[in-house]
């Protein structure tokens, strides 16, 4: 079992890498939620790139709980970013304790989907600028938890980590 963490920026090709990686039969868990028009367009387009083997379960805020769930299948969670701004948009914790001990119980590969936006502009508002400290922050306990980090740029990838 190995636990891959797929970072990049935003367009950069980590969520098509990421599907590289496992089988066309693996789970995809879902944090994308669906609240204007063009964010269901761009899911919409995801779910035909990836084609019909995927099995889909939408989870925006329950990561965790469906990779305990489902500890012996393949799973792509994509993507971590919008998970934690799902909580953060709706005064919730982001569950990183569980997401971390969900990790553990897995005997089955599991690729994880991240941001990263520590490289660019400080936000101008507060909201921004406390989403952006917490994205850095779960994105270190990841990368800390992982057998293998990859930052991909520009749809190459860069392995910066591996413990395999």
């Amino acid at each position: 079992m190995t636990t891959t963490l797929v970072l990049g920026g935003a367009r950069s090709g980590k969520s098509r890498y990421a599907e590289s990686l496992l089988p066309n039969q693996a789970l995809y868990v879902a944090t994308a939620e669906p609240g204007d028009p063009e964010m269901a367009e761009r899911i919409a387009r995801h779910r035909a790139r990836r084609g019909a083997g995927w099995r889909t379960v939408e989870a925006p805020h329950d990561i965790a709980g469906v990779l305990v769930r489902e500890p012996g299948e393949p799973a792509l969670v994509d993507c971590i970013t919008l998970w934690l701004s799902n909580a953060l948009t709706g005064d919730r914790e982001a569950d990183l304790a569980g997401l971390l001990a969900a990790l553990t119980f897995r005997t089955a590969d599991t690729v994880l989907v991240s941001n990263e936006v520590g490289s660019g502009l400080v936000p101008g508002t507060e909201l921004g600028r406390r989403f952006r400290d917490a994205q850095g922050d779960l994105n270190r306990a990841l990368a800390a938890a992982a057998d293998r980090v990859v930052l991909v740029v520009a749809g190459l990838p860069l392995e910066i980590k591996r413990q395999c």
